[in-house]
């Protein structure tokens, strides 16, 4: 039997983020084991704690969705995290933990009552020059389309800038048609003076199974590195993600020194064993 934990990122809100599976003492799971696991969760990532390989580090996290294992992911970084604290461990360092994972060495900091993760650096940047697929993707026309860049940073990412959150709210994707694309996120800034600057979504393929995500730290991450240095979006500003689900996911963006932080507030909602 391990220690179990069933957690909610980027809400202060039970059952209104995104949720993630968490296996403590995860020692002696072979990666079959792990992925079996993570596939009858049937949640968007399956997180599995081991102690460090690299001594920098205070945990090793490996990540798992239901049909593959990814380097990095965002909200399993910042629910991973939390719930190896609430598990009673402590870091070397009371202000800072260091997270080990398939991407590296990732840093995760306390921000207040939240926890804030440094955006790792982008595996594809840069503009995407043709629109008409991505608009065919949306099911949008080509000048609906403010900007769109690559936002790799693992799992794929391309970011499609719209006009407005109401655009992004009202987009309908044909994923039929998103072909060489995997992973798609749409952003549009809400008007001025408000609790949040812009509306995220993201519409992913799963081996085929498309769907969209909750709230998607992976996605702000790259979001911010476009739009914070490009002058699009503030140094520190709020995104609001999941609306269209019925989600309040919010997620804390800043800059600091050039390095971009991804923030939010995690829930603990399940706490228990697993016969693993």
């Amino acid at each position: 039997m391990r220690t179990f934990s069933q957690v909610d990122v980027f809400t202060d809100e039970f059952m209104k983020g995104n949720a993630l599976a968490v296996v403590h003492d995860a020692e002696g799971l072979s990666t079959e084991e792990m992925a079996a696991f993570a596939n009858w969760t049937n949640l968007a990532e399956t997180t599995f704690l081991l102690p460090p390989e690299d001594p920098a580090a205070d945990y090793r996290v490996r990540i798992f969705t239901v049909s593959r294992e990814l380097p990095f992911a965002g909200h399993p970084t910042l629910g991973s995290a939390h719930a190896w604290l609430a598990a009673g461990n402590t870091p070397r360092d009371p202000d800072r933990l260091v997270q080990e994972c398939g991407a590296g060495l990732v840093e995760v900091r306390r921000d207040g009552a939240r926890l804030a993760f440094a955006a790792p650096p982008l595996l594809r940047g840069g503009p995407v020059g043709e629109h008409d697929a991505l608009a065919a993707a949306l099911a949008i026309t080509p000048d609906e389309i403010v900007d769109a860049q690559w936002a790799d940073n693992g799992p794929g990412w391309v970011a499609v800038l719209l006009r407005s959150a109401e655009a992004v709210l009202a987009v309908r994707p044909d994923y039929q048609r998103f072909g060489a694309f995997t992973d798609i996120g749409v952003v549009g800034p809400h008007p001025g003076g408000g609790e949040v600057a812009f509306e995220v979504r993201a519409f992913v393929d799963e081996d085929g199974k498309f769907a969209e995500d909750p709230v998607t730290g992976s996605l702000n991450a790259s979001i911010a590195q476009w739009l914070i240095p490009a002058g699009i979006a503030p140094e520190r500003y709020v995104a609001a993600q999941g609306t269209a689900l019925g989600r309040r996911g919010r997620i804390h963006l800043s800059q600091a020194g050039g390095q971009i932080w991804v923030g939010g507030n995690t829930v603990v909602g399940v706490t228990g064993q697993v016969a693993l």
